[in-house]
């Protein structure tokens, strides 16, 4: 089956240091575990995708960039009987508080530390995103 549509998201991993850093993941209703995202809207920039979708989803208006990470992630899946191909563009964003204001979206939020944040990702591309993004951190 050939994809018959084909979207773009943006998003990031978020992290804060409050005595230690710690990642923020959301709990979507379908029961998985990922990072902020959503549709990069028409003549929207990435960066500019994400920062919205950030503060939509997670109330985070705040944040700084980490240079040096933009990582895309491909999948398909299955939306209104279509097969769908997806890109999503993911920065590395530190917060400056853990103040979370959940969008309608989600069921449920959490920070974890590094292991118990890649326990707790559902899928495998999000769970290299965020080795990669620990392993740019620790080099800084």
């Amino acid at each position: 089956m050939k994809p018959s549509q084909k979207e773009r998201s943006a998003g990031a991993i978020i992290f804060s240091i409050n005595g230690h850093r710690s990642y923020l993941l959301l709990h979507y209703p379908e029961g998985h575990w990922d990072f902020p995202k959503g549709h990069i809207e028409q003549d929207e920039e990435e960066k500019q995708a994400a920062l919205r979708e950030i503060k939509e989803e997670t109330g985070i208006s705040n944040i700084k960039f980490i240079e040096d990470f933009k990582e895309k992630i491909h999948y398909f899946y299955t939306g209104e009987k279509k097969l769908i191909s997806k890109e999503v563009i993911f920065y590395l964003a530190e917060a400056d508080s853990q103040e979370i204001t959940i969008s309608f979206e989600h069921i449920g939020f959490i920070w974890l530390p590094y292991k118990e944040s890649l326990e707790r990702l559902t899928y495998k591309n999000a769970k290299g995103l965020l080795e990669r993004a620990e392993i740019l951190l620790n080099s800084n």
